[in-house]
């Protein structure tokens, strides 16, 4: 078989590590890359290209930026390609059945999750906000559905207690990046027979906003836990140092089993931790940061904001 070209679809820093892999593999040939358009971050609001973009030019790699995947000139700009395979990682657009249908051998999607739990927009941190014990990657077929195509293979990785959506990102991308490179040569040479999605056990994991992170001291303390942990570092988990006053970002916190106290009173104050009760038990915040201020141990943050058990966290 002559060599197989691809064209990959990406724009997340989860995407940039599966094309990165891609082109050191002998799995075939990338010819170009999809990505979105670049966007404004950060406090200038600068236009900033995608990691998947980086990676594209430092390789030398023409790239291709359409507002919208469905826009029929950029289609059938893509279908003058000729891909054999398109392959597709955190691109973050639905893809229309016409540009499904160009590939010969379809469209291959790195998912972050087990299929078919947490379809949809943040798998991985959904995964951690319902206190998944693992978590893995599948490489499937995309149809027109969000996430219900056929899969083709799947790896497994246990979700620690000391993982945060940044380090189990991190840890998913490198796995589904070996998985992609794994599966691409079997598949084209059909060892590989994709098989449906099971009904049961569908969940969605819809996208995640700001407002998303603010904790409700009403809720047990290890479901606050979770969400520290699954928002970090974005939308992070917040909190207000009192009714009205400034807000505080919870970057680290640990489980404190004795409670006391009412939700959002504090229990104790030091340099081993903000202890905080929660519906059940306890939050012991260890890492923070004040609004527009910088990310600190609690114990730096109570040498300049000093604050008592019996107050209260809003």
């Amino acid at each position: 078989m002559a060599t197989p070209r691809f064209i990959f679809m990406g724009t997340a820093p989860l995407a940039a590590v599966s094309l990165r892999v891609l082109l050191q593999s002998d799995c075939g040939r990338v010819e170009a890359v999809v990505t979105q358009p670049d966007r404004p971050k950060g406090r200038d609001l600068k236009l900033q290209p995608s990691a998947v973009k980086e990676v594209a030019l430092a390789a030398g790699l023409p790239v291709m930026q359409p507002e919208k995947a469905r826009d029929p000139a950029f289609v059938e700009q893509l279908r003058g390609w000729r891909p054999d395979l398109i392959v597709v990682a955190a691109y973050g657009q639905l893809l229309p059945q016409s540009l499904l249908d160009i590939p010969p051998h379809g469209c291959l999607n790195v998912h972050a999750s087990l299929l078919p739990r947490w379809r949809g927009a943040a798998p991985i941190q959904w995964a951690i906000l319902a206190g998944d014990k693992e978590t893995g990657v599948t490489i499937m077929k995309i149809d027109a559905g969000l996430d219900t195509g056929d899969m083709l293979t799947t790896v497994t990785t246990p979700i620690l207690d000391s993982d945060n959506a940044q380090t189990l990102h991190d840890r998913l991308a490198q796995l589904g990046a070996e998985l992609l490179v794994q599966t691409i040569p079997l598949y084209l040479a059909g060892q590989i027979r994709p098989r449906p999605q099971p009904a049961e056990g569908v969940t969605y994991a819809r996208k995640l906003t700001k407002e998303d992170g603010r904790l409700d001291w009403r809720q047990s303390a290890r479901e606050l836990w979770l969400k520290v942990r699954a928002l970090n570092p974005w939308p992070g988990a917040y909190a207000y140092l009192s009714e009205g006053g400034p807000m505080i970002k919870i970057w680290e916190a640990a489980l404190e089993p004795a409670g006391g106290g009412v939700p959002g009173q504090i229990v104790s104050a030091g340099k081993q931790g903000l202890c905080v009760a929660c519906g059940e038990a306890a939050l012991r915040i260890t890492a923070l940061q004040k609004e527009n201020g910088r990310r600190m141990d609690v114990g730096a943050f109570l040498a300049g904001h000093p604050l008592q058990a019996g107050q209260f966290l809003a």
